[in-house]
């Protein structure tokens, strides 16, 4: 029997192409009359051998496009920078699908499976005469508002950026409480810029497609879920947490060797983690901030500090030569005994780890799933894009972190004090705060999601089932 051929184009960026090839992992896992291939996009400034994936199963493909040649000098936000990326690659997809389907003679082409940035991928599935489903890599809840503000600007000629430095607060049906203006993305504030019809644009795509797949599970979203109830957008398929929890190669395995032995020296969740994804860096005063916040709360730490890129470039952040150069004077040595300062960190091991007792993080989304299956409470620290939103979420509506900062932005100069940040991590750390027992409970909920029988696993059913009725 010929199998059925899923296209994946995930947004060229690290935490969607992992969650990608997990998804990938468990459709062709639950099913084997499908098989998926996934299509590499390399930003321009990523290297030629920096790691992107191997193979991970014989029902799993991967075609890297040839890489193009775009600006990342710019001032624009991530949001647009990914979007022209697309776009330039959106050529060499429309042939890398063509040379696809005139090789494998046995394959039935099924649809597109496409990340949020990529909408322009809609057009190639189009072509060739199939249906395009969404990979949204973030909650339904910030589903709901990026669809709620299209239609609210649509249809009731909402002006999005009056609530730039405003105290006002909008109803949103995926949330719980009204969303402060504060929280927003910065990308929908921008009065100058081009992002607001870039980010509507991609919201009217969104309900062009035959339904969206959302990384989330009903029992942590179940108010943002519900509230696509009887919607006009496509169905919506809650088929996480889509994880990688697997340790990664030996490569990596060595660079953390150091790290899991310190972390082994440890007591039993004593230990806070602070990191804030591959994109999170501070400037020499921040810096200066978080280690007299950690040296004053007297915690143990466990620190990933990374040195930002050149200002205006579009680039990750890199590792410090010398840290002691941005740290306070004497810093490290005052703290050898309850912590390590790092720079890359195995962000999964670590927080897989019994010593580990708190994380500071950036609320990514991938973070936030991660945190949840391993029941390590949170104190946000947002830094951009939906970031703000997702630790609104959390603290607010769910009640499952605690707040250091829900609105901070990483472009604005603002430069949270020692003192937030000692009491945010004295917070955190409390070993019988309400938050730590509804995350043990939260960890549990999402592991049995995943079971078969569990709610994310009946999606993940429904989606296979409904998306096969539509095969060509």
């Amino acid at each position: 029997m010929k199998k059925v051929e899923l296209v994946f184009v995930p947004s060229p960026a690290v935490g969607h192409l992992a969650a990608t090839v997990e998804m990938a992992k468990l459709i062709t896992d639950r099913d084997d009359r499908l098989s998926v291939t996934i299509f590499i996009m390399k930003l321009p400034f990523e290297s030629e051998d920096s790691k992107t994936t191997e193979s991970v199963a014989s029902s799993i493909r991967f075609i890297s496009l040839p890489r193009i040649e775009i600006s990342s000098s710019s001032s624009t936000s991530p949001a647009n920078f990914f979007t022209d990326v697309v776009k330039a690659y959106t050529p060499l997809a429309r042939e890398a699908v063509h040379e696809l389907m005139t090789r494998s003679g046995s394959v039935r082409l099924a649809g597109f499976v496409i990340d949020m940035f990529c909408t322009s991928m809609i057009d190639v599935a189009n072509e060739f005469g199939v249906p395009s489903y969404l990979f949204f890599t973030s909650s339904a809840a910030f589903l709901g508002f990026v669809l709620h503000l299209q239609s609210l600007h649509d249809h009731h000629n909402l002006e999005i950026t009056e609530f730039k430095d405003s105290d006002a607060e909008l109803e949103v049906p995926s949330f719980v409480h009204s969303v402060p203006g504060k929280v927003f993305p910065s990308v929908v504030l921008d009065k100058e810029g081009d992002e607001i019809p870039v980010l509507l644009h991609h919201a009217r795509r969104f309900r062009e497609t035959k339904g969206i797949i959302v990384n989330t599970f009903v029992e942590l979203e179940s108010h943002a879920i519900n509230s696509f109830s009887g919607d006009t957008s496509p169905p919506i398929y809650p088929i996480g947490p889509i994880l990688n929890t697997e340790v990664e190669s030996s490569e990596v395995q060595q660079q953390a060797i150091e790290i899991m032995n310190w972390l082994n020296d440890q007591p039993p969740s004593s230990v806070v983690f602070l990191c804030f994804g591959s994109m999170g860096s501070f400037n020499g005063e921040q810096v200066k901030e978080i280690a007299h916040g950690l040296e004053g709360s007297g915690c143990r730490f466990l620190w990933s500090l990374r040195q930002p890129p050149p200002k205006g470039k579009m680039e990750y952040p890199t590792e410090y030569g010398n840290k002691e150069e941005v740290l306070p004077e004497g810093f490290l040595d005052r703290t050898t005994k309850i912590g390590k300062v790092i720079g890359w960190a195995p962000q999964v091991a670590v927080l897989a780890h019994p010593a580990v007792g708190g994380f500071v993080s950036h609320c990514g989304w991938n973070s936030t799933l991660e945190s949840l299956w391993y029941g390590v409470p949170t104190a946000t620290w947002p830094m951009y894009a939906e970031q703000q939103l997702n630790a609104f979420q959390m603290v607010k509506d769910l009640e499952l972190a605690v707040e250091i900062k829900i609105d901070y932005d990483k472009d604005k100069g603002y430069i949270v004090s020692s003192q937030d940040i000692g009491k945010g991590l004295r917070h955190l750390m409390d070993a019988d705060s309400e938050v730590r027992k509804k995350r043990q409970k939260m960890q549990e909920k999402s592991r049995k999601a995943m079971m078969d029988g569990g709610s994310s696993y009946s999606y993940l059913g429904y989606f296979i089932e409904d998306m096969m009725t539509n095969v060509p």
